[in-house]
């Protein structure tokens, strides 16, 4: 059903940014871009008086995300680098510029690094003044078990949001259109995702813009059954299906979880980005044949590509049980880029059409080139030591100490995507390196006194916190600027006379606290804080040696930690969906952060 895409020779560094401004230069009837931001704002808003519905994730899935935005619809969308969140500032920025007066409903898909950055930009919209509701949208059956009634929902637990995102935004938009209250809105939107169920099936792979190869493989003349939009493999392989048997998987696998309604079903037929409508369109026929013949009326259904990945090859189907109020919002009017509904085109009796009835691997040496460039410079990202010697306790210039670990992160870019592609979407490198380019740039700029001075070394950090978290988007890079920004936040509140390695401990443990709160991770669980955590008791215990020794010997620690993760599996983040698949192989956020750890070593006195 596919062939090998032939490619444009996108640059990956200015996708995001050159898709953006297209999208505003083609539909600027409807849309406009956020100024200063990675975002896209509809015509229409902001509206005074009027909820405003902010949805966003990251790029290569449109229609979704800035695809959607328009009247009756969704009022603006914060987009991410490829297969990333936004960051949190790119979330309020765009906020800000779909701001009615009446309230934001922030929606988007059950993605970790998604739940950070749209719940930092929440906490600081409210403590703003402005009043935000959340819905996550978790539509996806084949991701994991239904969210518990009474229970906030885990994006390393519970399922993830696909095509789905689509009637959860339209029911959202079209309530907000005729006036409903910001709780209103909120209601309603979390009574769509609670109707809505999601299958999906992939053939092939995806190729991000720029590279070689494809991201991820499906292995020829099989059918990978719930495979995810970014790769995350399926509930199972089997061999390729025709399109009645596809179809009969679908239906099959949403039927038993389809929530009671009225009988009426709204029905979304996706492509995934390289298969054919006149394919789905088969596909639909039988699709059609089985709902009719539970019982189920399809009510104003859609065969397109609404959530893609690049160009994967596959579909979804996507179901939502109907009553009154949500079918007669379903089917109000909006008009968006990539998807319109005319006022009284869909009459009440076109719904009533009746046409015919793996074992886990032992660790291996994957990534033990990785675990041993940490030891030394790997491809000239060493540094020299730096600093005056200005202070027993040794100097933290914090631009260049960044610039070091940039140097060191970047030689071995390539090998953390490899390392993330295990159970994840193969994106840890190149969001780091991005990130890690900002926060060099935020630090040069911010830092403002001697380098011996932690106040100054603080001021610094918060910059490089903000500007890599901004940058870098998806988990990683929220969870790396919180790091830094909390061991900033330590020292920019440290005591004149303060110095040495017990203060950048008591850094180092605040910077723990803030990553674990905000990833909901612990110790053990496969993430950067397996490394962190014995860096942080070894800084601790050779505080009295002096900031260079201790660090590096931490460094060492957690340089051990972070090989010692190969051991581990995955339990929090996007790879614990995965399971098994991520045993024997080091966690790239564990491997990133050793690096890290280790180039700033080599820059102190």
């Amino acid at each position: 059903m596919t062939t090998e895409p032939a490619g444009l020779g996108h640059h990956l560094e200015t996708f995001r940014e050159d898709w953006l401004e297209g999208l505003a230069d083609a539909y600027a009837r409807t849309v406009r871009r956020v100024p200063g931001a990675y975002g896209i704002v509809g015509r229409h808003a902001p509206r005074p008086g009027k909820v405003a519905v902010v949805i966003g994730g990251g790029s290569g899935h449109y229609p979704a995300f800035a695809g959607l935005v328009g009247p009756g619809l969704a009022d603006a969308a914060a987009v991410g680098d490829v297969f990333a969140s936004p960051s949190a500032e790119q979330i309020y920025r765009t906020v800000r510029a779909a701001d009615g007066g009446a309230g934001v409903l922030l929606t988007y898909g059950n993605y970790a690094g998604d739940v950070m950055h749209f719940g930092l930009a929440a906490r600081r919209l409210t403590a703003e003044g402005v009043a935000t509701r959340t819905v996550l949208v978790t539509d996806d059956v084949a991701s994991g078990p239904p969210p518990v009634e009474g229970q906030p929902i885990d994006p390393s637990r519970d399922r993830r949001g696909v095509a789905g995102d689509l009637f959860v935004f339209k029911v959202a938009g079209a309530a907000a259109e005729r006036g409903d209250d910001l709780d209103s809105v909120a209601r309603l939107a979390a009574r769509a995702n609670d109707h809505t169920r999601t299958f999906a099936a992939a053939f092939a792979g995806c190729t991000l813009p720029g590279a070689a190869e494809p991201l991820f493989t499906v292995n020829g003349g099989t059918t990978e059954l719930g495979m995810g939009i970014h790769g995350e493999p399926g509930l199972r392989t089997t061999r390729q299906l025709t399109a009645a048997e596809l179809a009969d998987e679908l239906v099959g696998n949403l039927l038993p979880e389809l929530p009671v309604g009225d009988g009426r079903v709204a029905v979304l037929l996706n492509g995934l980005g390289r298969t054919k409508c006149e394919e789905m369109f088969v596909v639909y026929r039988q699709v059609n044949r089985r709902l009719r013949a539970a019982g189920l009326r399809p009510f104003r259904p859609e065969v397109g590509e609404f959530v893609t990945s690049f160009d994967m090859a596959g579909v979804s189907l996507s179901l939502m049980a109907l009553d009154d109020e949500l079918a007669a919002l379903y089917d109000a009017p909006c008009d968006t880029p990539a998807f319109r509904s005319l006022p009284g085109a869909y009459g009440p009796g076109d719904d009533q059409r009746a046409d015919g009835a793996g074992e886990s691997e032992e660790p291996t040496e994957a990534g033990a080139s990785m675990v041993a460039a940490v030891g030394g410079p790997v491809g000239g990202g060493g540094a020299a030591p730096l600093g005056d010697g200005t202070s027993p306790g040794g100097g933290l210039p914090v631009a260049a100490a960044l610039h070091a670990a940039l140097e060191l992160v970047a030689a071995n870019e390539e090998e953390l995507g490899r390392l993330d592609a295990v159970a994840g979407d193969g994106d840890h490198g190149i969001g780091i390196v991005r990130g890690l380019r900002a926060a060099v740039a935020a630090a040069a700029t911010a830092e403002p006194g001697p380098a011996d001075d932690p106040r100054s070394a603080g001021t610094a950090l918060l910059a490089a916190g903000l500007a890599l978290a901004d940058a870098s988007g998806g988990a990683s890079g929220a969870l790396y600027g919180a790091l830094l920004a909390e061991a900033g936040a330590v020292l920019l509140r440290a005591p004149e006379d303060a110095r040495g390695a017990a203060l950048f401990a008591d850094a180092v443990d605040a910077a723990q606290r803030a990553v674990g709160e905000l990833g909901g991770a612990t110790v053990g669980e496969k993430t950067m804080l397996d490394a962190l955590d014995p860096f942080r008791r070894e800084l601790r215990a050779r505080a009295a040696q002096g900031l260079s020794k201790a660090w590096q010997a931490a460094a060492e620690a957690a340089t051990r930690a972070a090989a010692d993760t190969a051991r581990l599996t995955p339990a929090r983040g996007r790879a614990a969906r995965m399971g098994a698949l991520g045993y024997g192989h080091p966690d790239a956020g564990a491997v990133s952060l050793a690096l890290l750890l280790t180039a700033v070593g080599s820059t102190l006195r």
